[in-house]
Formats: C-alpha cells, sequence, structure tokens
C-alpha cells in the first residue's frame, strides 16, 4: 500500500521589504541658504570702515536666527514625512537625529555664553554664533548622511564644516562675505542637486 505525501504550499514569491521614502531636503535647504545668504550678508553689508549699510546690531543676527530656525522646523517635518510606514529601527534612528540638532545647538549656545563671560568679551558672540552654528549644521549633515546613505548630504557637511571653521581666521566683514558666498552658494547647488537626485530615485529601474 503506497501513500502520499502531500507537501504544504510554498511561496515562490521573492520576500521584499518596505524602505521609508527619502527625505526630500530641498525646502530646508532654500531655508538655510537664505539665512547664509540674508543673515551674513546683512553682517557684512554693516561691518568694516565703510559699512554699505547702516543696520541694526541685532538685525543680522536675527535674520540668521530665524532662517536657521526655519531650516530646522522644515527638515525635522520632511524626515517626518519620510519615516511615515518605515520600520521602527529607521524611525528610532530618526528620532536620534532629531534630539542631536537640539543638543548641539544647546550646547553650542551654552559654549559661546560661557566663552564670552569669561574672557569678557561680549562682541565675540557675533562672530562664534555664525561660524559655531555652521560648524555645528556640517557634522550633523555628516551624522545624517552617514545614517541615510545620502552622499550629497555627507558632502555638503564637510564643505559646510570645514569653510566655517577656516572663516575664524578672517576679520570682518572678510568673515560674513565668505560666509555668505561659501555657506549661500553650497546651499543653492544643493538644492539643484537635491532634485535632481530625487528624480533620478523615482525613476523606474531597468533590467
Amino acid at each position: 500500500m503506497t501513500s502520499t505525501a502531500t507537501l504544504p504550499p510554498t511561496d515562490t514569491a521573492a520576500p521584499t521589504t518596505r524602505r521609508s521614502s527619502e527625505v526630500d531636503n530641498r525646502a530646508a535647504y532654500a531655508s538655510f541658504g537664505l539665512a547664509y545668504l540674508l543673515g551674513h550678508g546683512a553682517a557684512a553689508a554693516s561691518h568694516g570702515d565703510t559699512p554699505l549699510l547702516g543696520l541694526p546690531e541685532w538685525l543680522p543676527m536675527a535674520l540668521l536666527g530665524a532662517g536657521l530656525a526655519s531650516g530646522i522646523v522644515l527638515a525635522t517635518a520632511a524626515a517626518l514625512r519620510a519615516q511615515r510606514g518605515a520600520p521602527a529601527p529607521e524611525v528610532l534612528s530618526g528620532k536620534l537625529l532629531g534630539t542631536a540638532w537640539i543638543a548641539a545647538f544647546t550646547a553650542l549656545a551654552l559654549a559661546i555664553t560661557g566663552l564670552t563671560s569669561v574672557v569678557d568679551a561680549p562682541e565675540l558672540e557675533s562672530v562664534l554664533w555664525p561660524a559655531g552654528s555652521g560648524i555645528i549644521v556640517g557634522l550633523l549633515y555628516l551624522a545624517e548622511g552617514a545614517v541615510r546613505r545620502n552622499v550629497l548630504h555627507y558632502g555638503l557637511g564637510i564643505w559646510l564644516a570645514l569653510t566655517s571653521a577656516a572663516v575664524l581666521s578672517l576679520e570682518a566683514p572678510g568673515l560674513y562675505w565668505s560666509l555668505a558666498a561659501a555657506g549661500g552658494g553650497a546651499y543653492a547647488l544643493a538644492t539643484v542637486l537635491e532634485a535632481r537626485r530625487l528624480r533620478s530615485l523615482e525613476a523606474p529601474a531597468h533590467p
């Protein structure tokens, strides 16, 4: 007597994994770029022996701060949109990166406040904030680019960190002109390249 063994049905379809969508950094890049151009540009135009514009001391810093704050909000919103439906480890990575922005700028504020108080030179804030914020943003971009495997973001971070540190050897208004040109120009280029990067990811793959 023979018996026929019945095997359980097998699923021949290849397993699929769901990835979160890419973070669209264009709005954040544009906001940061405007912060550099308007904030640092206003500081450059209002400093020096023969300033081009007579602006209040607080205005360039206010323009820079408003642009940076808007950029952080836009970057956070873009990251949250990309995390919808993402696996738990990716969501955790996004939350940790978002917390890193808050911690980094809090540490920068404490460092600048403490340093200027110890050396009794409050005028240093007008130099340390622009350069320090560029270094912080650049290093955060390095971390985000590595985690998200985004070479453009990573490269922009390298550029911002190095140029922001290098301009500390310059005096005003050269420091501000350099930041406006190097940072604003880099963000403008990154905005264009980001659009191309996203289009290339949406293009259908050819066998």
